[in-house]
């Protein structure tokens, strides 16, 4: 492995063709809004390029394909997006390219350093890395690829609230706008627009979620039941992950989310000082200071429990 910078990157990425972009599972607007902003380019250079995702892309995503030629291929490049962990990339893609990523871009520090190239900085999103990547490449930032890179900025930083917005991150939204980005809709879709299944979810997660720690810790548990019951699913969980942490008093919101095959998502959500990362790592996990992620086995979701819970104690008993 060795590091690399946008330039270099982008040198990495101009030799090449035939590339494939690989997304982790159950996507979000951040690791879709790089890979697609990433394909827009290398199709603007001519490069043969697609992005594909072990899970179901939602379709209110769909917009980031305008434009876009689909293309079927053996791929002789592979680079990964937002993506700290070949394990992140769900079973079907992990089996197929987990050993063979030859470019890593990302924001995570908690990154294994899996791929044979890696550019991180920690930064709001890796829409931000992106951007300079296909600066770097020369590519002019079209309205599609605008659009791409906002949602990814937008939706890693909740819509410019979140403690990792930088002045940086600020004013590449603004230039993203300049250059055609239909923010508005965006923010519509993304955060004003709620399915009435997502509704139904919503209401049995709250029916069900648990305080700890005389009410400085929430937690909820999303079980497949749960999605059978409100006709949602995992496409639809985005926003869940944030619940626990907006009541009053709350300094630490977990969220568990049942998968098909009994095991268990577990998204950490804090308000400083506390460290979100250094609870899940605990677990195996990592991620970022406020927003970080870990697992849980099939079989052992008490045990599980037990152990974040333990974590948690830990981090807000640190001085």
């Amino acid at each position: 492995m060795r590091n690399v910078n946008a330039a270099e990157a982008a040198g990495l990425l101009a030799q090449k063709d035939r590339i494939l972009i690989l997304t982790h599972r159950n996507p979000d607007g951040d690791t879709l809004g790089s890979g697609f902003a990433l394909l827009h380019a290398l199709q603007h250079l001519g490069k043969t390029a697609r992005v594909v995702c072990n899970d179901a892309i939602p379709p209110k995503y769909d917009y980031m394909r305008k434009g876009i030629t689909e293309q079927v291929f053996e791929a002789s490049f592979v680079v990964a997006v937002d993506i700290a962990d070949t394990k992140l990339l769900g079973a079907k893609l992990c089996e197929a390219y987990g050993g063979r990523v030859d470019l890593c871009i990302d924001h995570h520090l908690s990154n294994t350093k899996y791929a044979d190239a890696l550019f991180l900085e920690e930064c709001a999103a890796t829409c931000e890395l992106i951007y300079r990547v296909i600066q770097a490449l020369g590519v002019e930032i079209t309205p599609e690829i605008a659009d791409c890179i906002y949602t990814g900025l937008s939706t890693d930083t909740g819509c410019f609230r979140y403690s990792n917005v930088t002045p940086e991150t600020l004013e590449l939204a603004a230039e993203m706008l300049r250059k055609g980005a239909d923010f508005d809709e965006i923010n519509r879709v993304m955060f004003e627009t709620k399915t009435k299944t997502y509704l139904k979810l919503e209401a049995l997660v709250l029916d069900a979620l648990e305080l700890q720690f005389n009410g400085c810790c929430a937690m909820v548990v999303i079980t497949q039941e749960m999605f059978r019951k409100s006709g949602s699913n995992e496409s639809e969980c985005d926003g869940i992950a944030s619940l626990p942490r907006k009541i009053e008093g709350v300094e630490v919101g977990l969220t568990l989310r049942e998968r098909e095959d009994g095991s268990y998502k577990v998204s950490v959500r804090t308000y400083a000082p506390y460290d979100a990362s250094r609870i899940c790592a605990k677990l195996g996990g990592g991620g970022h200071a406020r927003a970080a992620g870990c697992e849980i086995e099939a079989g052992a979701l008490e045990a599980g429990k037990n152990r974040l819970l333990d974590a948690v104690r830990s981090e807000l008993e640190t001085p």
